[in-house]
């Protein structure tokens, strides 16, 4: 295993990372269809985890009503200490008009919930699961501050945020001297690739790490689906669910599965695993997050720390998943200062 660094901080965090949301959830109505694993499942999949050297995990207070952070707690146990973990609040978790958003008073709330569910006195990465459009950002930041004074949450991050929030809310944690974002959790992947537009450059000059949710669409680069749906593997994730959660161009996407596979026999390996290293190639990114209901898609997906793909591997995938590029950046690079090498210069 490899690591990488989060953000500008001095934590390292394994470049492959380990999500949550198959914990738990037998009884819901959408996360039974996810994975729906017990404790003794779940307790396999983290050990496993820990022991392949990842050390970063990931997980939510939605994800099966809160029982995915009380699986994920008594898992770790005593091996807290070989984690960096992490946690995303915001969605509802209760009937009640405070139980959902990004309120100091929800936050508060939050936190506490999470730690008493986690078996934990602190989170390490404390994120924002999306943008809450009533609370004033600057209510958030400051009760975030409040938590990593306090000694609850060390580092702050966020999940599904535009470049301009996130550029917005560093501005004001810089303005107050608050803690401020150091990680965004973007979807990303070969079949979407709308985080380079601007949420990778914000990133890298920021300085901001991006960690990668769904990086295989759902299971769709996985390589077991063909076009009309018709896969071999009847129990997974994506053929039960019936469920088409990350949005993307189907048929192109199938077109980038035949490339994909291509480039997985030249290197004896799966598909999912080389869409993995793809995403490992690209700048600005911390860690990529795979979930897994079996033990040997984890392996297979933590192996993906260890190819390195080549210079024809990533142009055959880049051809293949390149997306058209929006404004402004096509005017931009059209009309972009020519540098006069300095070899050349008078």
């Amino acid at each position: 295993m490899k690591y990488r660094q989060l953000g500008r901080t001095g934590v390292w965090v394994s470049e492959i990372s380990l999500g949550t949301m198959t914990f738990g959830g037998k009884a819901h109505p959408v996360y039974s269809t996810l994975g729906a694993l017990d404790q003794e499942q779940v307790d396999r999949v983290v050990g496993t985890a820990l022991d392949g050297g990842i050390n970063f995990i990931d997980t939510a207070d939605v994800y099966s009503d809160g029982e995915s952070e009380e699986l994920l707690g008594r898992a770790i146990g005593q091996r807290r200490r070989d984690v960096v973990l992490g946690t995303k609040l915001m969605a509802p978790v209760g009937p009640g008009p405070n139980d959902q958003g990004l309120s100091r008073l929800h936050i508060m709330r939050a936190l506490e919930d999470s730690l008493r569910r986690l078996r934990t006195d602190y989170i390490d990465l404390y994120q924002i699961h999306n943008y809450d459009h009533v609370t004033p950002i600057e209510e958030t930041l400051g009760a975030l501050d409040d938590a990593v004074r306090q000694g609850k949450v060390r580092y702050i991050g966020a999940s599904n945020l535009s470049a301009w929030q996130i550029s917005k809310a560093l501005g004001i944690s810089a303005l107050h001297n608050q803690a401020k974002f150091v990680t965004n959790q973007v979807h990303y992947s070969l079949v979407s690739r709308d985080a380079e537009r601007d949420l990778i450059p914000m990133a890298d000059d920021a300085g901001l790490s991006l960690t990668v949710w769904s990086p295989l669409a759902g299971g769709f680069l996985s390589g077991k689906f063909d076009r009309g749906g018709v896969t071999t593997e009847q129990d997974s994730r994506r053929a039960r669910s019936g469920v088409d959660f990350v949005q993307f161009d189907e048929e192109k996407g199938y077109q980038v599965v035949d490339v994909l596979r291509t480039v997985a026999a030249r290197h004896e390996a799966s598909p999912a695993r080389v869409a993995i290293a793809w995403l490992l190639a690209q700048r600005a990114i911390s860690s990529v997050i795979v979930g897994a209901r079996k033990l040997d898609q984890l392996a297979d997906n933590i192996a993906a720390s260890d190819l390195t793909l080549t210079a024809q591997d990533l142009a055959e995938l880049d051809e293949a998943s390149r997306p058209p590029v929006a404004y402004p950046n096509w005017i931009q690079a059209a009309f972009a200062p020519v540098r006069i090498p300095a070899a050349n210069r008078a």
